[in-house]
């Protein structure tokens, strides 16, 4: 009977140390912008969700698109409609991880540049990307950020000609998340 409880104490133990590897986030901030000669578009989304296993330096990002928020309602929805189809293609996706994971020192406070790989899903088409970043460590947690562009036309999004003056073919996608402990 005591090898069992000391085999489900250290079965216990061993889980509460992988779990204490991973590191979540549901408010992730994630902006867009599109500079065109005529126009700037901006839109922020602060709701992604977001998680990073320190063990394995695997992350995973997902957003809703039709929590981006514009300055003008019509964009807004000319965006989710037109240009997006996010009835049709409700979230974009990121699977990959960080390149080099001896560049980070988990347990050092400290900021650390580093290069994520991965795939990127946006309206329904997925390609690799590879994205500098900065991993920050403040006191047990964790800050992710990262600033990337993106061809519009990479994910099948097309821009009807009568606004091509308007928005960019190459967006810039800014990530910014505060991460805490998973089951802290």
């Amino acid at each position: 009977m005591q090898k069992f409880f000391f085999l489900l104490a250290v079965i216990l133990l061993v889980g509460g140390t992988v779990n204490a590897q991973k590191y979540f986030t549901r408010a992730g901030k994630v902006t867009f912008t599109s500079e065109a000669p005529v126009e700037k578009i901006e839109a922020v989304n602060q709701s992604a969700t977001a998680i990073l296993d320190t063990e394995s330096s695997r992350m995973e990002f997902a957003i809703l698109i039709k929590a981006f928020q514009f300055e003008k309602a019509l964009m807004q929805e000319h965006f989710n409609e037109n240009y997006m189809e996010s009835s049709t293609y409700p979230k974009a996706t990121f699977k990959g991880q960080i390149d080099d994971a001896t560049a980070v020192n988990w347990g050092k406070d400290g900021s650390y540049p580093v290069t994520v790989s991965g795939d990127m899903t946006i309206h329904g088409v997925t390609q690799k990307l590879t994205a500098p970043g900065t991993i920050t460590i403040k006191e047990g947690s964790i800050a992710a950020q990262s600033t990337f562009t993106v061809a519009v036309a990479d994910y099948g999004i097309e821009i009807p000609s009568v606004v091509a003056e308007n928005i960019a073919k190459e967006v810039t996608i800014a990530v910014d998340v505060q991460l805490a402990q998973l089951n802290k």
